[in-house]
């Protein structure tokens, strides 16, 4: 069981540095990462498209299948916590007021190579 949950530990943190390198990459920039309000839990990642000026809410979620749609890999009760999360953090900064949006970055990791796909707006549009 501990090798398990040590396993899919792993495996998040190298999603999430795939993710945090192909954001950088692509005009985002990073504004936090494992950002944390008490009792709602965590963002992955906290960023700025810099093409829109928009702060982005990221869920970056590993999977090990193609047949994974990557939207569904984030429930409605995940996305309710990741709208509390995004509330707190737009109080707790000021920013009440900006214009944001809920992001996914579902990674498939396996033994061919990475595939990664980034869904804007994946939901609270």
């Amino acid at each position: 069981m501990g090798e398990l949950i040590q396993s899919t530990r792993k495996k998040g943190s190298q999603s999430e540095k795939i993710a945090f390198d192909y954001l950088t990459k692509n005009n985002f920039s990073i504004l936090n990462q494992n950002w944390r309000s008490g009792k709602y839990g965590e963002i992955d990642i906290i960023a700025t498209d810099n093409s829109s000026g928009k702060l982005v809410f990221i869920e970056v979620k590993s999977r090990s299948t193609s047949t994974d749609d990557a939207k569904e890999l984030v429930t409605k009760n995940k996305q309710r916590q990741l709208y509390k999360l995004a509330k707190s953090y737009l109080y707790l900064n000021g920013k009440e007021n900006c214009s944001c949006r809920f992001d996914v970055i579902a990674i498939r990791i396996n033994k061919e190579g990475n595939k990664l796909e980034h869904i804007r707006n994946a939901f609270y549009k």
